[in-house]
């Protein structure tokens, strides 16, 4: 057995492992967007919603 045969099992896919990298950094900035997001506009449903304001009516 040759010696670079034993350094086989220890060979890293870089696509491979950049693809999850570039995954987990996509998923993180979608993360912090979708909270930046829920908090200028809660999703909250309990809440009862004011109605606007009408314009007064030209007569």
């Amino acid at each position: 057995m040759c010696p670079t045969m034993s350094q086989d099992d220890k060979l890293i896919d870089l696509n491979a492992e950049r693809a999850k990298r570039v995954h987990d950094l996509n998923e993180k900035r979608l993360n912090e967007v979708r909270q930046a997001f829920e908090q200028a506009m809660p999703l909250t449903k309990a809440k009862a919603r004011k109605k606007p304001k009408n314009k007064p009516k030209k007569r």
